[in-house]
């Protein structure tokens, strides 16, 4: 069932009502409280991409609640709501609808299937910020009411990037196998730039698999071919519980891998799981600064985790939880720059004019949301870990990079 968390309601309307009744003021000077600003997050709970979405509502609410400890908005309170889209793309169509008819200024996605409900946000005008992981619409029109919180926007034709054909070629890759899943635009095409990306390093493609059943986990087949391919560089761009069914598929079918990239699973947990000795030795990007080189802006986030939802540094942000974190603060932003009693269009406005977003030193660069729209970020950054026998060792202190390959699009440019 989808769950609502208002869990500030309750103390809004106590801190109301005892001003009301004069209660904590000055006789003649008391002033009502502005009205709480809501804010939906849309994540999936529940379903088959739970393992990868159920601690995202961890990220909302402790940026949430570290906001409201420093006055709100302009004195107003936030109030969340976290919506359950049950990993269905039906639910998340009527989550949206849900999040707006609740009276919701902006909405933060952190889900694969946003795809299936953004036009519901667009039509009434909600800005929507959150990962832009799940499909092109962050970079199609009429969509400019969306702002990717990770990446800025999408180039909606998906070019290929130089970074990950590099990486893999560079340690020891020369025939690749690059995985997608059938349901996810992003997924397929990052399959498919992969691929280019690793044949413009002068590798070769031995299987290009955009079929992938969402939640499917058995890959035997995929591994008997990928043998029969002398597949030995593997880019898999799902979810962790496919990535590491696909790892010990590999490994049970005796597959000889020399370099293979994760996208996710850079998590703490994974270390102590038993799918822990099956990628010893793989490596694992993430886009967000990681706790394994900590700085100022790891020590604020960790900070709030910590004080708000309880969670220790050493059990360090999933993807998720920077995903909602991130389209929280960035949604914050929006609505500071929007003024006092902000509404939906003025919090657009504010977001359009935001020109330098790095969440505050988690992103590898600056965002300007008045020209990205529609395009990659001039480089596309990722930090890289590979996964010892003690846990998760960062190959390099600072980010690696990649641009876009000139007429690599994989996929047809939206008619306008």
């Amino acid at each position: 069932m989808r769950t609502q968390l208002c869990r500030s309601a309750l103390a809004v309307a106590t801190v109301a009502g005892l001003t009301a009744l004069g209660v904590g003021t000055t006789a003649g000077t008391a002033t009502a409280s502005p009205p709480p600003i809501k804010i939906a997050l849309i994540t999936s709970a529940t379903g088959l991409a739970a393992p990868l979405f159920q601690t995202s509502a961890q990220g909302f609410l402790a940026r949430l609640d570290l906001q409201n400890a420093e006055g709100g908005i302009h004195g107003a309170k936030l109030q969340p709501i976290v919506l359950n889209d049950q990993t269905n793309p039906t639910e998340v169509a009527t989550a949206v609808q849900e999040a707006i008819a609740d009276g919701a200024i902006g909405i933060v996605s952190d889900t694969s299937l946003f795809f299936s409900g953004y036009k519901f946000a667009q039509e009434a005008g909600v800005p929507v910020t959150g990962g832009s992981f799940d499909g092109p619409e962050w970079g199609e029109q009429p969509n400019t009411n969306m702002f990717a919180s990770d990446t800025g926007s999408v180039d909606p034709t998906y070019p290929a990037n130089t970074n990950l054909g590099q990486f893999l070629k560079s340690h020891g890759g020369t025939v690749l196998g690059t995985y997608g899943i059938m349901i996810s635009p992003s997924s397929v095409h990052s399959a498919i730039g992969v691929s280019e990306s690793f044949k413009h390093a002068g590798g070769k493609t031995g299987v290009l698999d955009t079929s992938v059943p969402y939640g499917g986990v058995d890959f035997t087949t995929e591994a008997l071919t990928a043998r029969s391919s002398h597949v030995n560089a593997v880019y898999a761009g799902m979810g962790n519980n496919q990535n590491f069914a696909l790892a010990a598929a590999f490994k049970d079918a005796g597959v000889k891998l020399k370099a293979v990239v994760f996208p996710t699973g850079y998590e703490a947990d994974v270390v102590h799981s038993p799918v822990w000795k099956t990628v010893v030795g793989d490596y694992f990007s993430t886009e967000f600064h990681p706790f394994a080189l900590p700085d100022f802006a790891t020590a604020a986030m960790g900070s709030a985790l910590l004080k708000y939802q309880h969670r220790s540094p050493s059990n360090w942000p999933t993807f998720n939880i920077y995903e909602s974190w991130l389209g929280t603060d960035l949604m914050i932003k929006g609505l500071l720059a929007a003024g006092p009693n902000p509404t939906r269009a003025g919090v657009i406005k504010a977001l359009r004019g935001v020109t330098a977003y790095n969440g505050g030193g988690l992103l590898s660069q600056n965002i300007d949301y008045a020209t990205v729209f529609g395009h990659d970020l001039p480089e596309q950054c990722a930090w890289y870990l590979q996964a010892q026998s003690k846990g998760f060792v960062p190959i390099s202190t600072g980010p690696i990079c990649g641009k876009d390959i000139p007429g690599s699009a994989t996929a047809t440019a939206p008619s306008s």
